[in-house]
């Protein structure tokens, strides 16, 4: 069985997307995927970014605090179910990443109410920080997330604008570990165009 371990924010779009493929592909190959904790607020925190982007991440490192701390009292496939439900809420639905959706979406999944406590506890922050680099720190820091390691091999992306479905799923999974297979291997990049598309 091959491992795939992905590092998300829930403000990311794009990670959002990459999660629901390789949701995909549990389905059509024999992969074990792990759910990782990142932050695009703390990636950010000291980058020369535009205003606009830098008042968008403003707070945001709270719903990642709550991300950590269910990674640290529950089991893996519980940060997934999780991530569902935010994602969900977020991405699909329009739902704002504030307090409030936080706290339904745990509801959503049965998780202890009172975990949405991590959202202001700035202890959980060394956590986060940890649990991010080990997934940013292989890839460098050019990039952002989806982070995606590959038995061993760590990734920006797949990027991608639309959930791949059923078998076209595993054809870009079977991609993804052959270029994994080769550690001189870097990276395959255009422009992106389109506009994103959850469905």
């Amino acid at each position: 069985m091959a491992t795939a371990d992905l590092w998300f924010d829930p403000l990311c779009p794009f990670a959002w997307i990459t999660s629901r493929w390789i949701r995909e592909v549990e389905q059509v190959r024999d992969v074990e995927v792990k759910w990782h904790v990142m932050s695009l607020a703390y990636l950010n925190k000291d980058k020369d970014i535009p205003d606009g982007y830098r008042e968008m991440l403003a707070g945001k490192e709270k719903p990642v605090r709550v991300a950590i701390k269910i990674a640290q009292e529950h089991d893996n496939a519980t940060l997934g179910e999780w991530y569902t439900a935010i994602g969900t809420r977020r991405h699909d639905n329009g739902e704002e990443l504030d307090r409030d959706t936080v706290a339904k979406s745990l509801a959503d999944v049965g998780l202890p109410g009172d975990l949405i406590e991590a959202w202001d506890d700035e202890s959980l922050d060394a956590a986060v920080a940890e649990s991010h680099h080990r997934g940013m720190d292989p890839v460098g820091d050019e990039v952002g997330t989806p982070t995606i390691h590959i038995e061993g091999s760590a990734f920006f992306g797949p990027v991608l604008t639309k959930i791949p479905r059923e078998e076209q799923a595993g054809e870009l999974w079977d991609g993804a570990v052959a270029v994994a297979k080769f550690p001189y291997f870097f990276e395959l990049k255009r422009t992106r165009t389109g506009e994103l598309d959850f469905s």
